[in-house]
Parts: C-alpha cells; structure tokens; sequence
C-alpha cells in the first residue's frame, strides 16, 4: 500500500512539510490573499497553516480531506487575521479614469476585486473558497466549519452584492482604496 501524504504528515516525516507546500501552498496562499488583499499577509498565512498542519496532522481523521482540512486551517487563520486589524480605516480616494489602459477586462477585474474587499470577510471566505478554490458547497462548510446552508446563503448574497455592486460602477473606472492605520 502507497504511503499518502496525510500518512507522512501524521508520522512526523520531515519530508511531508515539502511536499505540502509544493502541493498545496500556492491554493493556500491564495485563498488568503483573496480574504487579507495582502500578499506578504497571505504568505505568512501559509507558513503558519504548514506548520499548524505539521503539529495537529493527529486531528486529521480522513486522510482524503486533506485538502479542505488545510483550507479551513488557512481561512480561520487568515479571518483571526483580519479581524486583528479590524481597528484599521479604509478611506476612499477619489474616483480616477484608467486613462493607460482603455480595456474594459482590466477594468471589470479591477472593479470586481474591489467589490470583492466591500463584502465581510466571511463571506469573502465562502467565495475565495468556492470559485477560486473551487471547493464544493460541502467542502466550503467543512472548511469554514458551518452548514451547506449558511455556505449556500453566503454565497448568494455575497454573489447578489458583487452583482449590484459591478451595476453601479461608473463609466471612468473603479476607485481606488487608501489604507490608513
């Protein structure tokens, strides 16, 4: 019988944390960068979320549901985070035209981005998870640790908002956020 990773994983092998990482790091990382909107953030989410693996890998019961068991240790870290830096003000800037750049792809995918950061961070979660992931319903609640149906609802109201909000945008171009701390 072939050794699967969550086996290397549960034995302590050193070897298992580098075949985690090649295998899963990058989806890790960016379902945190879509929740934090910060790359170095999202990169020290998936070192984090390694070695959480490393020391729970005895928690894991499944060893098929690696995957969604690292994604919901990924998204609780990344939502502990933001709700860490929920004392920080978002200002918005003026509205300026994309005058560089007259294709309208750049500036729907700039405009969804920013729709996206509007939405609470859970339901940015259910998203990241869901369509950038591509996790089902089911592995979505598993990884948020919540029912198929608070995913199902999430995902239609977070859809609904992204919708509405995408509607709205004005004919020069979407805004841009200042951070202020």
């Amino acid at each position: 019988m072939e050794r699967t990773l969550a086996d290397d994983l549960r034995a302590g092998r050193p070897e298992a944390l580098d075949r985690l990482l090649a295998e899963h790091g990058r989806e890790i990382q960016a379902v945190a960068f879509l929740i934090l909107r910060d790359a170095d953030e999202a990169a020290d989410i998936t070192a984090e979320t390694l070695v959480t693996a490393w020391r729970k890998a005895g928690t894991l019961r499944d060893p098929g549901a690696l995957r969604p068991w690292l994604l919901r240790i990924a998204t609780n870290r990344a939502l502990s985070r933001r709700r860490a830096e929920s004392r920080t003000v978002h200002l918005r800037a003026v509205r300026e035209p994309v005058a560089d750049d007259p294709s309208a792809a750049l500036a729907m995918r700039t405009a969804l981005a920013d729709a996206v950061r509007e939405l609470p961070p859970r339901m940015r979660a259910a998203i990241a998870l869901r369509y950038h992931a591509d996790l089902s319903v089911a592995e979505v609640a598993m990884a948020l640790g919540t029912s198929e149906n608070t995913v199902k609802t999430q995902l239609r109201t977070a859809l609904g908002r992204l919708r509405t909000a995408l509607a709205e945008q004005p004919a020069g171009g979407p805004s841009r956020e200042v951070r202020h701390g």
